[in-house]
């Protein structure tokens, strides 16, 4: 499909800062959606993975995936639950391992090219027989998964699933990684290993082996983390085959049900590569955005708490 001319879209200042789009959100957008029902569900492998459902009692699922060392309380996560609910969707917004309250069971942890409990949570929600249809959405990582799992294997993809939207996506990882150890990252960069390196110390509790704790020191950015844990840990060579093998961008051609991503120009975790705009042309089911505006997961205007220029563009892709 061509590039899609992206609706009106350019907030107020200071929001016009790629930097404040990512962070301003974050710290103070509040977003009040408790959900009507919380599960614990199991997985093939014996872990479990906690869920919320938002229901509006309707015939269609939208499963939506957070982003990197995110959760489903998230307010960009319930922000989207929200708009969705208020259009006419029943929601299922899901924790990957270990982002929940309580550390998953198995020894993995979620990455970027895992899309095991995507399916299994779709399939759980399309399990219970009232979804006639259904949708994906997915954020940073989480829409690199939902974009990964339509191209990896399109014939297991369930017909149910009729449209996808991918906001903020890394569609090369490695470029991405590489972006977030610049300097000009080195806020985003830190945010993210503090939370990883605590979760490596409760999986060291756990699986001392598999998750010894001397590498710690040693790491100063993503890509070291990947390389000490991710990588082998997840059964790649070191960081750079864990990027190769995961990133959507190869997957992407191989789509078959209209997918949407949503990337903006300023996002400061994104490098040319991540736009994946030959793909986009090529392609009879993918389309790509890039508004002016935006940061890594903002689209947001003021005042913070109303719903997102991504929150509705969503909204109309998957109500037409």
């Amino acid at each position: 499909m061509p590039l899609l001319q992206p609706p009106p879209y350019k907030p107020k200042r200071p929001l016009q800062s790629g930097h404040i789009q990512t962070i301003l959100p974050r710290l103070f957008r509040k977003v009040c959606l408790p959900p009507v029902v919380r599960r614990r569900i199991e997985t093939p492998d014996g872990d479990f993975l906690d869920i919320d459902w938002h229901l509006a009692g309707s015939s269609r699922l939208a499963v939506i995936a957070h982003g990197l060392e995110g959760n489903s309380r998230r307010a960009y996560v319930l922000g989207m639950a929200r708009a969705l609910v208020l259009a006419g969707w029943d929601c299922i917004t899901y924790n990957f391992r270990g982002c929940s309250r309580e550390m998953n069971r198995r020894p993995g942890i979620y990455h970027s090219g895992d899309t095991r409990d995507l399916d299994t949570v779709l399939k759980h929600g399309l399990a219970h027989g009232i979804y006639d249809d259904a949708a994906l959405i997915g954020f940073s990582m989480g829409g690199n998964q939902v974009l990964k799992y339509l191209g990896e294997h399109p014939e297991k993809v369930p017909a149910k699933v009729k449209k996808a939207i991918g906001i903020s996506v890394p569609c090369d990882l490695a470029a991405s990684a590489e972006r977030l150890c610049h300097r000009s990252n080195f806020i985003y960069n830190q945010y993210f290993l503090r939370s990883l390196k605590n979760k490596i110390k409760l999986k060291h509790k756990q699986f001392p082996d598999l998750y010894p704790l001397e590498k710690l020191s040693s790491i100063r950015n993503i890509i070291d983390f990947d390389n000490a844990y991710t990588a082998p840990v997840s059964g790649f060579k070191d960081a750079a085959d864990y990027y190769e093998k995961s990133s959507c961008n190869q997957f992407l051609p191989d789509i078959k049900i209209p997918a949407l991503i949503i990337n903006a120009k300023d996002d400061p975790f994104l490098t040319p590569e991540c736009y994946p705009i030959n793909e986009a042309e090529n392609s009879p089911s993918l389309s790509l955005q890039i508004p002016n505006y935006g940061g890594h997961v903002g689209f947001s205007d003021l005042p913070i708490e109303k719903q997102l220029w991504s929150e509705d563009r969503v909204v109309r892709f998957l109500n037409t």
